[in-house]
């Protein structure tokens, strides 16, 4: 080992999936010992890494055996965890992101904590041609398409922030842009479901964070059959894993399977 990579870390253990995809796109996967058991992206991460967590659980002493130099993690869900792993002595950094700017930032404070700065840079650059293609594409749409995203069905949640922002680029309309500023899950609660049918989406997309979207239930909501999404077939999923992991899934496959949707309700209405 070079005098410099000595002191970067060497034993990362990710409490979530979007750091394990993105030190596995920057090739310093071998630093990874353990890993969320919600982990899919890369596939091959489950097969080469132990499961240590869940989302707001953990196997603490897996993690302590592990003797990790960092432990990453992802929002104040799991400060509890962080907590339990601080006061036993390990180096612990809670990431925070919720809109696009912030999760370049997370990408690029990963990048430099691995010594891996360089890289990053490219890849961020990649990422946002890629978005700035789509959101080239999305211009020249001759409709925006008003847009109910279902982070959850019971309650009913919006989009969160970085989805809310991507919908945008993609050539859609938020219906619920404003709960998409807030932070927290509750603040983004629809607790009038009879206010869906007043804002009228054209397309409703599900993505209820890992388990599967069910259209014939939204079909089944009360009151929903007059909201043009529901009369006009235009019920979609984007599996969680691409779309709700705010990192590099939801800045690639997530916001193309958006555009995608959007261009063909679009081409449809010619």
């Amino acid at each position: 080992m070079d005098i410099v990579n000595r002191y970067y870390p060497q034993r990362i253990v990710c409490l979530t999936e979007e750091t394990t995809e993105l030190l596995y796109l920057l090739g310093e996967q071998e630093r990874i010992v353990g890993i969320s058991g919600f982990t899919v992206r890369p596939p091959r991460a489950r097969k080469e890494k132990p499961k240590v967590s869940a989302f707001t659980s953990a196997k603490i002493d897996r993690i302590l055996d592990l003797e990790p130099d960092l432990v990453l993690g992802f929002s104040d869900l799991q400060a509890d965890i962080a907590a339990q792993l601080i006061r036993a002595g390990l180096a612990v950094h809670i990431f925070n992101q919720r809109s696009v700017a912030e999760i370049f930032e997370m990408m690029w404070m990963l990048g430099a904590m691995v010594g891996a700065a360089d890289r990053t840079v490219r890849l961020i650059n990649e990422m946002q041609q890629g978005l700035a293609a789509i959101e080239q594409s999305a211009s020249a749409l001759p409709h925006r398409p008003r847009i109910l995203f279902e982070e959850w069905n019971e309650p009913l949640i919006s989009a969160i922030g970085w989805v809310s922002e991507l919908i945008t680029l993609a050539g859609g309309e938020d219906c619920f842009a404003e709960l998409g500023r807030e932070r927290s899950a509750k603040g983004r609660i629809i607790a009038d479901p009879a206010e869906v049918v007043r804002r009228a989406p054209d397309i409703i997309i599900g993505s209820w964070c890992g388990k599967r979207f069910w259209p014939e239930q939204v079909r089944a909501r009360e009151g929903w059959d007059s909201v043009p999404a529901v009369r006009h077939g235009q019920l979609h999923e984007i599996k969680s894993c691409d779309i709700l992991q705010p990192g590099p899934a939801a800045l690639t496959d997530g916001v193309r399977q958006l555009h995608e949707i959007i261009r063909r309700w679009a081409a449809s209405q010619s």
